[in-house]
């Protein structure tokens, strides 16, 4: 794909992933991914923003044939997706200069081992003038390392923002043109990514409110030409109240817990509570992450395997715990054969979870009408206590 002039001066020049399908060897990648890299020329100096991921530094070199000179190298972020190929455009434009944070600096030298006399480092708020147009620097640190920092583009009011807004999905479209197609995606990449630092990204969102953004141009994903879409949805995910949602991510081995989870889910749903249920043995972890941006309620399924919780219900809490939701109540169903410390497992593996625990039900072997009527109580309690926080 050849570079795409996003105005004046001013050019796409990244790669579109269609065939990625894992990130990280862990984040799911249903749609792909871009890495974006964009090149504005000043009337004196010529500036490269981020790089590309290694595999797709090929492409980038090819669009950057007819580009004679750049004076400058940005780097947002560390993470090798961005700054992968950076050595391959150092070695094509040897007198440019690399600008990062000092923070970045320390860990593009641990991780590419680029030497110190290609940087120059850059303080919160500096600016750098390319001549006709200027460039002002801002840090956003957990956005989402400590090194990051985004660019904003004072003449043309486009704030270059990396990891921050971005969206995991492969198009030919440069422009968000359908907010709806790319909101799911964009949800996603803040659940998987951004949530576990929301409470300072928050202060970074006040932080660009001070700013005039006409666009926002990620490094990952479609750039938006109405700002205000991606801006409001990061308000809600961080700052609103959580929904009258209970998640449940559940694994069963002889039907015990799953009898239970399905007795338990249609308990919640005639008191008006929905559920979002996850089978652990097939579910895509993504979808998990984006249910817990919202949920007021986590409910873990598990049988009970060698005295504690089943493996993928064990993951499903240090995940919950890692990505650390805005949930207000836990709680823990399923079953065992002889004994065990399946709820003493759990409950120490998400110490990060500012959460209620609501009193577990286990049951021995397979399910009484005594341990179905629990579930009643325990799903009478749940929407009541939705109810009290006036969840929607």
């Amino acid at each position: 794909m050849k570079a795409k002039k996003i105005k004046d001066h001013i050019y796409w020049m990244g790669s579109v992933d269609w065939d990625r399908r894992l990130f990280d060897a862990l984040i799911p990648l249903p749609d792909g991914t871009s890495y974006n890299s964009y090149l504005i020329e000043g009337s004196e100096k010529t500036v490269l923003l981020d790089s590309v991921d290694p595999s797709m530094a090929g492409e980038l070199l090819s669009k950057l044939k007819g580009v004679s000179r750049i004076d400058y190298l940005i780097s947002h972020h560390a993470e090798q997706d961005h700054s992968g190929t950076i050595p391959l455009i150092l070695e094509k434009y040897p007198d440019a200069k690399l600008i990062s944070t000092p923070k970045a600096k320390g860990m593009l030298i641990d991780l590419l081992r680029i030497p110190d006399e290609s940087f120059i480092t850059v303080e919160d708020g500096e600016t750098l003038s390319l001549g006709d147009k200027t460039l002002k620097f801002i840090y956003t640190p957990w956005v989402h390392w400590p090194e990051t920092m985004v660019t904003y583009l004072e003449e043309d009011r486009i704030l270059f923002s990396c990891d921050f807004f971005g969206s995991h999905i492969a198009t030919s479209d440069l422009y968000v043109t359908d907010e709806g197609s790319v909101y799911g995606p964009a949800k996603r990449y803040f659940a998987e990514i951004m949530m576990p630092f929301r409470n300072v990204i928050e202060k970074n969102l006040e932080k660009l409110a001070l700013y005039d953004i006409e666009m926002i141009a990620p490094s990952h994903g479609q750039i938006y030409p109405r700002p205000a879409f991606i801006i409001d949805a990061y308000r809600e995910w961080i700052l609103g109240p959580p929904k009258n949602t209970v998640v449940l991510p559940y694994v069963s081995m002889h039907e015990s817990t799953k009898r239970m989870v399905d007795h338990f889910v249609s308990a919640l749903v005639e008191r008006s509570v929905r559920v979002e249920q996850f089978n652990l043995e097939v579910t895509d972890i993504g979808k998990l992450a984006m249910a817990l941006v919202d949920a007021a309620t986590i409910v873990i399924g598990t049988p009970t395997i060698l005295a504690g919780p089943h493996p993928y219900a064990a993951y499903a809490a240090f995940l919950a715990n890692a990505l650390r939701p805005k949930t207000k109540f836990l709680s823990i169903i399923g079953s065992y054969g002889w004994g065990g410390k399946t709820v003493e497992t759990l409950a120490g593996m998400v110490p990060n979870l500012k959460v209620e625990v609501i009193d577990p039900i286990l049951c021995k072997g397979v399910p009484s009408e005594d341990d179905f009527k629990a579930l009643d109580e325990l799903a009478a309690a749940i929407a009541e206590k939705h109810k009290k926080l006036h969840l929607n």
